[in-house]
């Protein structure tokens, strides 16, 4: 009976670990139909002035070739002579930092001979911040542009932290296909 339970919370465990740590927004012009977009062609990325791991050769053909797959099967052909719209991409990594907090672990009554702010017996006290965790988060940022207008009629963004430039890297697919779940057209 323990081995069950115990499969069953390490299954639980890595169930929640596949998630997605990314998150998505978007905005679009809300009147217009998207339906009348049938080609589309890419503008060049907009340079950031922010320190990013996404400037290589590897990274622009992952999210090139991952947004060609996801716009293609949204029913647009690509075009280098006249598009109707035109995609362009602007990937952003910023250094962003976070208060770690830590628990008081008092002992003997409310008042914590411990620690004079713990309650409890053996812990479970009130937390206190004890410094802070420098991390780095990315956003990849996707726009449409109506070709004739020449303005921006939808953006997402994915955004999410950064543990290691190489996973990073290597999740720009599934970031640019969580992206384009947000494209009006399905």
């Amino acid at each position: 009976m323990k081995s069950l339970w115990s499969i069953i919370i390490v299954g639980i465990a890595l169930f929640f670990a596949s998630c997605s740590s990314y998150k998505y927004n978007t905005t679009r012009v809300q009147n217009l139909d998207f339906s009348q977009y049938k080609t589309y062609g890419w503008l060049p990325p907009v340079d950031s002035l922010s320190k990013n791991y996404f400037t290589n050769d590897i990274s622009r053909s992952n999210i090139i070739s991952s947004a060609n797959k996801e716009i293609e099967a949204r029913g647009l052909s690509y075009s280098k002579e006249n598009p109707d719209v035109l995609f362009r991409y602007v990937t952003i990594v910023n250094n962003k930092s976070r208060v770690v907090y830590s628990q008081s672990y008092g002992w003997g009554g409310p008042w914590g001979m411990y620690r004079p702010w713990g309650w409890g017996w053996y812990g479970g006290g009130a937390s206190y911040p004890v410094g802070k965790e420098r991390f780095r988060y990315a956003h990849v940022i996707i726009e449409a542009i109506d070709r004739r207008s020449n303005a921006v009629v939808w953006q997402a963004r994915g955004s999410g932290e950064i543990k290691s430039p190489e996973k990073a890297i290597n999740n720009l697919p599934k970031v640019i296909q969580g992206i384009f779940k947000e494209y009006p057209m399905k």
